[in-house]
């Protein structure tokens, strides 16, 4: 494997990990979880250390961090070094369930101010802007997502896209999705959201999108995901798992990233916030007439 062509931005060194992990093979994904689970002690270890951690070997652990992205595990080491610099403390631990709730609040808003900060780090440039032309293109717009996260992400985005001037469709039923995108067509676009990229459910539509030839555009935390490999355009955003931490920065990174590409399509469009607030006013004047 090539090595990367630049280093990741300072602070994002773990979620270049996270992005990829899920694509390494066992006892690589050892080695990778050990990283993600203790990158102070990692930033000071040699690989032996790291290799007796992970229970493997020493190749096995320069062997993950070049299918990583790195040039090896000194390099990987160096990384970590400088984020935790940066950082000063390093990563923040879970909060100590004696905390008062203001304490707890501040730890949940650091966990995602942190992550947010490093989540676009995966992301390929012209991937996205692939895919906003897709969208602002498209005759159709299906958007799919199941489950507690992705679901709201993805009726959130069907409503700004439709505020703005571009209609788009969420259905909520995992049926009536297959369904649907078995009805696109060449011209149309499934953009297709789910951090692990793993979800059945999410996954049927999305080879079912691209049997009837439209462009698939898969929304994962993970670069090598079934969803991410069976994407026509893949976008891979950073940042902790559901299930890390406090579990809040994940949906936050994701529907931050979505907002983000409304807004880019809605400026190839020649939409404008003007527009989709004049649109907004009409609506709840119409359900609200006496106001």
């Amino acid at each position: 494997m090539q090595p990367q062509q630049s280093d990741p931005p300072v602070g994002s060194t773990l979620a270049v990990i996270r992005a990829r992990v899920t694509s390494l093979a066992p006892s690589e994904r050892r080695v990778a979880e050990v990283c993600l689970g203790r990158p102070r002690e990692v930033a000071w270890w040699s690989a032996a250390d790291l290799a007796e951690q992970a229970s493997t070997s020493s190749a096995t652990v320069v062997r993950a961090c070049q299918n990583l992205g790195f040039t090896g595990f000194q390099h990987l080491r160096m990384l970590l070094l400088r984020d935790l610099g940066a950082a000063g403390s390093g990563e923040s631990g879970a909060a100590d369930p004696t905390e008062t709730p203001m304490g707890l609040m501040r730890t949940v808003f650091d966990e995602v101010a942190r992550d947010l900060g490093t989540a676009l780090s995966p992301l390929d440039e012209e991937a996205l802007e692939a895919a906003v032309t897709a969208l602002a293109a498209a005759e159709r717009v299906l958007i799919v997502g199941n489950g507690g996260a992705s679901a709201p992400c993805a009726s959130a985005l069907a409503f700004r896209l439709v505020l703005n001037g571009r209609p788009a469709e969420a259905p909520v039923d995992a049926v009536v999705q297959q369904l649907s995108a078995s009805h696109l067509s060449e011209s149309d676009v499934c953009l297709v959201i789910s951090d692990s990229g793993m979800n059945s459910y999410t996954l049927a539509p999305a080879d079912a999108a691209r049997n009837a030839g439209a462009t698939v555009i898969g929304v994962t935390g993970h670069a090598r995901s079934d969803l991410a490999t069976r994407s026509d355009i893949a976008l891979v955003v950073g940042g902790a798992g559901p299930w890390s931490a406090h579990g809040v920065s994940s949906t936050v990174v994701v529907l931050s990233f979505l907002i983000g590409l409304q807004v880019a399509v809605c400026n190839v469009r020649d939409g404008s916030a003007a527009a989709a607030e004049r649109s907004l006013k009409q609506v709840v004047g119409l359900l609200n007439p006496d106001e």
